[in-house]
């Protein structure tokens, strides 16, 4: 959801400021793409319903979940995505309003199970140096820009999913949520990637989700 995909993002910009600094990078701010759901033929009413079916991958995490649901990913990119499922090389499709919207789904699956899977982020960067070179009422100006433009970012975002997801539904798709067996599926899948990605993210990764954990704890408006 969108106040998870914030809670995640103010819990791990620090280090990935960190991470940018030492490239010689400074963050200006992120802007979340809608949030990622399924695309299918059929109804799903747990992940059982997706074992040994074709579904699109766009980057190792996504294969990854895809395995796990018992299924076989397939890389395509999102210009390929009409194609790829008009002559089969798909049978399904994970990916957001959006893109579904864009590629017109549609036309060839008839449900849309919106699982806020996550949100994937776009953060814009600058030139630390050059960053540097500004005096200083300009760098406040830029910072100012950035975070207006975040606030801004995340307002549209959340906007124009629910136009995407409105237009799926104009087009006759059935968008639906997930049951309570696909949700328990899913959340299974997202335990377990939590624990594989911590193996690999060290002290870093731990601290991350650890304040990811404590503020998604927290009662709203603290």
């Amino acid at each position: 959801s969108y106040p998870e995909a914030r809670a995640l993002w103010q819990a791990s910009r620090a280090r990935i400021e960190e991470k940018f600094a030492r490239q010689g990078l400074k963050v200006l701010f992120s802007v979340p793409w809608p949030p990622q759901g399924i695309y299918s033929k059929v109804v799903l009413n747990s992940s059982a319903a997706l074992k040994g079916v074709k579904i699109r991958s766009y980057s190792p995490t996504v294969a990854r979940m895809i395995e796990l649901m018992g299924a076989q990913p397939v890389t395509v990119q999102a210009a390929e995505l009409s194609q790829a499922l008009a002559t089969g090389v798909v049978a399904a499709n994970i990916t957001s309003a959006s893109t579904g919207y864009d590629s017109k789904s549609w036309e060839q699956l008839g449900y849309f199970f919106d699982v806020q899977a996550w949100l994937p982020k776009n953060v814009v960067i600058v030139n630390q140096e050059q960053f540097d070179s500004l005096d200083k009422p300009a760098r406040e100006a830029l910072l100012a820009a950035a975070a207006a433009a975040e606030v801004r970012g995340w307002k549209m975002s959340e906007e124009m999913t629910m136009w995407y997801v409105e237009q799926l539904k104009k087009n006759n798709m059935k968008v639906l949520p997930a049951s309570a067996e696909l949700h328990k599926d899913l959340a299974g899948i997202g335990d377990r990637m939590m624990k594989e990605w911590l193996q690999q993210a060290g002290a870093d990764g731990q601290q991350i989700y650890d304040a990811y954990s404590k503020a998604l704890s927290k009662p709203p408006g603290q």
